[in-house]
């Protein structure tokens, strides 16, 4: 789709990827740039109109949906990160990370698709992982809820693509953002990252592996367990 002149609803649009979606949509021509966010007097930056949305509140949704009824571009970036691990973490964090990464986007996504599919058709966004793929135990909520978010792009695109709208799934490890300063890591620019991944909107790309990280680990998919997690073969006993 063509970026210049569409409308755009970003989730999560206050500060990170977020907020560099927002801005590079804006260099890029946007008619207009709705940066949603559950506080939307933390959206700070200039030319865009701040939205409330807390995607995990139905309500919620529903009235953003309905102020952003002119909207061709979904990009659904609205995130979490408990930390928790599967065995010992709260549950309550490891059904958040679910309720924000899985049902929150599907939420945004049918809220928002009939209303693409209304205004002419377009496209949706969907930010994932690099753990969509692989899973390390210390961040099992997370990368579960991820890998439910990529069956999901997966599934809506086949159902969207008969009514004018593509569906494009970013796979990115780590960025430069608050989520990920506790990491000690090569990092990303989520600058680049937002650039790279609006590129591959206007292409119509199905998936955009954003960087070498994402790359690596979905050619070793087909390799086997064993390969992606070499660890086990020295915490086997």
């Amino acid at each position: 789709m063509d970026i210049k002149n569409s409308v755009v609803v970003v989730t999560g649009a206050n500060r990170g990827l977020g907020r560099q979606f927002a801005a590079a949509l804006l260099e890029r021509g946007a008619a207009k740039v709705y940066a949603a966010a559950r506080k939307p007097e933390a959206v700070d930056l200039p030319g865009v109109v701040p939205l409330a949305l807390d995607i995990t509140d139905p309500a919620s949704v529903a009235a953003a949906a309905a102020i952003a009824s002119d909207a061709t571009l979904l990009i659904n970036n609205a995130g979490s990160s408990t930390r928790a691990t599967l065995l010992d973490g709260d549950f309550d964090d490891i059904r958040l990370e679910m309720e924000t990464h899985y049902f929150g986007t599907l939420r945004a996504t049918r809220a928002f698709a009939p209303i693409i599919a209304a205004n002419g058709g377009g496209a949706i966004l969907n930010v994932l992982s690099v753990l969509s793929w692989t899973h390390p135990a210390a961040a099992g909520a997370y990368g579960g809820a991820k890998a439910a978010a990529w069956a999901q792009t997966d599934a809506v695109r086949l159902e969207l693509a008969p009514k004018g709208i593509d569906v494009t799934a970013l796979h990115v490890g780590y960025m430069d953002t608050d989520m990920a300063a506790h990491i000690d890591a090569p990092k990303s620019s989520p600058a680049a990252i937002a650039s790279a991944a609006l590129d591959a909107v206007e292409a119509r790309a199905y998936e955009i592996l954003a960087d070498d990280l994402s790359k690596h680990v979905k050619a070793t998919l087909s390799a086997g367990v064993d390969v992606q997690y070499p660890q086990l073969a020295t915490a086997r006993v």
